[in-house]
């Protein structure tokens, strides 16, 4: 988390380097237009220089760009030291409007090795992030199947429960060695089972009275979200090659073929057949599934 507040602090430091240089508070010009403005203080100017050397050459943001894979920031700070070279040369020679200017120039030739050097960190953050929020989803889902599953007494309850638990465990090991892009992959397939299996336990004659419904429209887009999940969840087995099957085929292909004319049906506002046809559509795709290897009810 530290390293990942480097560009902050290098930005903060930015914002305090140019807030000091230039015309007074409250101009209404921007702070790079005050720093190349044709009123530049002298003393200022050369404390300014004097930061910015700093920022270049000491700061946490330096550092990050000295251990960073990326050529291309350590060639941009490279850049940022010669026009901080020439400031400072501009500023000998009492042309104080070009030093100024040059100066700005290097601060954002800086900020931009910066960046550069960042992504590879930022990216790694987020995809840890991201599978830690799909893991408390599955686990949210997990805990509704459980509960759902119980009351309605519904078969097979275990066979799901252990094809979800198996991609949390799986995902979970990738994780500790801090393979997030893989274990993310292999969190959303949990989660793909446990939302398709929860949705299909929810469907039927009490779907209308569990979820109350406003009318057939509302529960069609319900539909819809559920159908949608099916396929993703097909999806992600067709990539991991684990439905390759000729019946696993037929079955995809008429849900989508109701899929299709439940579309056609919502178009011309027929929900009650809409609902119907993709009720029917992701029955298929649940066979689909089950024949891929992985257990839902249905």
């Amino acid at each position: 988390m530290k390293k990942l507040l480097v560009p902050l602090i290098a930005l903060l430091a930015c914002g305090a380097v140019t807030a000091q240089t230039g015309a007074t508070a409250g101009s209404p010009d921007s702070a790079a237009s005050r720093l190349a403005g044709n009123k530049v203080d002298k003393s200022q100017l050369s404390f300014n220089i004097e930061s910015v050397g700093k920022l270049i050459e000491g700061s946490s943001a330096a550092r990050q760009i000295e251990s960073s894979k990326s050529s291309d920031a350590r060639d941009r700070r490279e850049k940022a030291r010669e026009l901080h070279r020439s400031a400072k040369q501009a500023l000998e020679q009492g042309n104080l409007e070009k030093s100024a200017a040059l100066l700005a120039e290097a601060r954002s030739v800086f900020f931009d090795a910066v960046r550069l050097a960042a992504p590879e960190e930022v990216t790694a953050k987020k995809l840890e992030n991201d599978y830690l929020l799909r893991l408390e989803s599955v686990q949210a889902l997990l805990g509704a199947y459980k509960r759902v599953s119980k009351e309605k007494s519904a078969k097979g309850l275990e066979e799901t429960v252990a094809q979800i638990e198996k991609s949390m465990a799986a995902a979970a090991e990738l994780a500790k060695t801090r393979k997030f892009k893989e274990a993310r992959t292999e969190i959303d397939r949990g989660y793909l089972v446990a939302k398709a299996g929860l949705t299909t336990l929810r469907s039927g004659d009490t779907l209308v009275r569990s979820l109350n419904f406003a009318n057939k429209e509302e529960e069609y887009h319900y539909e819809i979200d559920r159908n949608n999940t099916h396929q993703m969840l097909i999806k992600v087995l067709v990539d991991g090659n684990k439905a390759s099957g000729e019946m696993v085929q037929t079955f995809v292909a008429k849900g989508e073929a109701l899929r299709a004319k439940a579309d056609e049906a919502a178009a011309r506002k027929s929900y009650d057949e809409a609902v119907k046809l993709l009720e029917d559509a992701t029955a298929e795709l649940v066979r689909a599934i089950r024949n891929a290897g992985i257990y839902i009810p249905g």
